[in-house]
């Protein structure tokens, strides 16, 4: 009697990871070896702060739930400790945010995701990671876009005061 209960509560949490990735514009699985609980609390914190949820699920509900999903390529990926980061709407400040710390701990590692349903590689999400956000690319954008009307605004002024001298 208690297994079925157990089962069932399986099932149940099964689902429900399930329907968090279904919904998902990034599933990240990662590494957590070998980092402290300090290090672990800042992380999901700073994933928090950035719209994402970061959780740590056995193996085994995480194959089930991504299976559920129809994704079952990541299943070599899904050994040792694995923690599972999740973000709904934007998929890029997470991304940097566990980029960022693995990048600083030699130990954390990303094992592979799913980006907007798609599978994708550690070498993908990596790149991706190391892309200027929207905002710096706008600003950007904006930064050359006002250099060009700068220069025209001081040809043009140039050429009035050629114009002005010539005709004193």
């Amino acid at each position: 009697m208690a297994s079925e209960i157990i089962i069932k509560q399986k099932e149940e949490e099964v689902k429900k990871l399930a329907e968090k990735m279904k919904d998902a514009s990034l599933v990240l699985l990662t590494d957590y070896r070998g980092i402290n609980v300090s290090d672990v609390t800042a992380l999901r914190k700073a994933v928090r702060e950035v719209g994402g949820e970061y959780l740590v699920i056995k193996n085994n509900i995480t194959r089930r739930a991504l299976k559920e999903c129809g994704i079952d390529t990541l299943d070599e990926v899904l050994t040792g400790p694995t923690a599972v980061i999740i973000a709904q709407e934007e998929y890029l400040p997470s991304l940097k945010a566990i980029y960022n710390f693995a990048k600083n701990n030699d130990f954390y590692k990303i094992k592979g995701g799913v980006l907007e349903g798609k599978v994708s590689s550690v070498e993908e999400l990596t790149t991706l990671a190391q892309l200027p956000s929207r905002e710096e690319l706008i600003a950007k954008l904006a930064g050359c876009l006002l250099a060009n009307v700068s220069k025209l605004a001081a040809t043009l002024d140039a050429v009035r005061v050629k114009k002005e001298e010539e005709a004193k």
